[in-house]
């Protein structure tokens, strides 16, 4: 056998993990990528003041609030959260929130963010907190998220403003 002969099946090989190497991302990846970027754009929308990461979440999806917070548990819809927590929350507030990310880490549906928000209530004392959202998505949309956030600070805003 010659020295030729010997080298093609070394040769296919190579050629097919260049063509592999080539290829598109498996949809996994390019979910991960898309989601990621989604929550990084609804971010900055927020931080800007012309939108917000909760136009994410589809009309079915669940939010669950974890702890001992005045407002944790789950809220079975998009609706049930933003009636029974956020616009309550953004009425309390003189200056809404801005969130300042300190990480973002995505794989396959799943997006996790660790972020700062502050702002200043409606009695001109300013409130602040740190978040971390664990998001879950089909199709662009958020259909379950958890919320972990210091329950002390948002109890303290809770009670002591009325929206």
């Amino acid at each position: 056998m010659n020295h030729a002969m010997s080298l093609a099946p070394m040769i296919v090989a190579g050629v097919t993990l260049l063509f592999a190497a080539m290829a598109p991302l498996p949809a996994m990846a390019q979910d991960h990528a898309g989601n990621k970027a989604l929550v990084e754009a609804a971010m900055k929308a927020w931080g800007d003041g012309t939108g917000s990461p909760y136009d994410l979440l589809a009309d079915d999806a669940s939010w669950t609030i974890v702890g001992h917070s005045a407002a944790s548990k789950t809220y079975a819809s998009r609706e049930d959260f933003l009636r029974e927590v956020i616009r309550p929350f953004n009425a309390r507030m003189s200056v809404g929130l801005k969130p300042t990310i300190r990480e973002i880490v995505a794989e396959g549906d799943h997006v996790v963010i660790f972020f700062d928000a502050s702002g200043i209530a409606k009695d001109g004392v300013p409130y602040s907190n740190t978040y971390s959202w664990w998001l879950d998505f089909k199709g662009g949309k958020i259909v379950r998220a958890h919320a972990f956030f210091d329950s002390i600070a948002f109890n303290d805003l809770w009670q002591r403003v009325k929206p």
